[in-house]
């Protein structure tokens, strides 16, 4: 009888852990007629609503680096949505491609920040998420992009880029911040100038923006992404480099800042 009762409590533990896996699904959404294909990452183990974060892919397109981006959000009991900035699932794998496709976003500043903002409504039309604990981080180009969203005056508690692109705000979009930004740059990346480091940082001193600019040390572009060595490699791009320490760090970062403005709403 006793063996059965431990054979009966480990299946019962199996499945509870199967059971509580981190879920996740594709959802088809609309840029005018053009269909974006995100990906939705959730804990079925949590209870209720809990808050939600929008994550941004680099320029390479919705890949798995994004997407895996997403699963580790949701096992730290968040919902989050990688969006498809370009549509209709487009990755590439060649620099000046990858380029390009973010090159033609980037040139309508209004209609960029519209495909943020359209993969944010569903994010937030998901039954598991709370709608006024939402966040969003982005990667390379998709720092530029949740800093965009920031500039807009969207309603985010956290924005966090990562080896983002500076995006210089205007007084207006400064004064139109609702979110509480971190930057998490490399110091040593090649890809973005100090000119435009210092531009960015002024532009939010000069008119009382409230930020956390957080330099790593030996940093390079794309040091959050194991991947970038390779990519490296084939397309001798030296300026890209995984650095551990540094991705570590910002990840730990990011949750500190969400612990300040996200798990706490509700809580008091």
């Amino acid at each position: 009888m006793r063996h059965l009762s431990v054979l009966l409590f480990s299946l019962f533990a199996i499945v509870g852990s199967v059971d509580a896996a981190v879920q996740s699904k594709t959802v088809t959404y609309k840029h005018g007629t053009t269909d974006c294909i995100g990906y939705v990452a959730w804990d079925d183990a949590i209870e209720g609503l809990r808050p939600g974060v929008l994550v941004v892919h680099e320029f390479w397109g919705l890949d798995a680096y994004a997407k895996r981006r997403a699963d580790q959000l949701a096992k730290l009991g968040y919902i989050a949505f990688a969006a498809d900035m370009y549509g209709e699932g487009k990755i590439v794998d060649h620099p000046k491609d990858a380029g390009g496709m973010a090159g033609h976003v980037r040139s309508n500043v209004d209609d960029w920040r519209k495909r943020g903002l359209e993969a944010l409504e569903v994010l937030k039309s998901q039954p598991q998420c709370d709608k006024t604990r939402l966040a969003a981080i982005g990667y390379c180009f998709g720092g530029s992009t949740v800093q965009q969203l920031a500039f807009a005056g969207t309603d985010l508690k956290a924005v966090v880029s990562f080896h983002g692109a500076l995006v210089t705000p205007t007084p207006e979009e400064v004064k139109a911040i609702k979110a509480s930004i971190l930057i998490c740059h490399g110091a040593d990346d090649s890809f973005i100038s100090p000119d435009a480091v210092k531009a960015f940082r002024a532009a939010l001193d000069k008119n009382g923006g409230k930020y956390t600019f957080n330099s790593y040390a030996m940093a390079r572009h794309s040091f959050t992404v194991p991947e970038a060595d390779e990519t490296a490699k084939k397309f001798n791009m030296t300026g890209l480099q995984y650095n551990k320490a540094a991705d570590e760090k910002s990840w730990s970062d990011m949750q500190s800042l969400f612990k300040e403005t996200l798990d706490k709403q509700g809580k008091e």
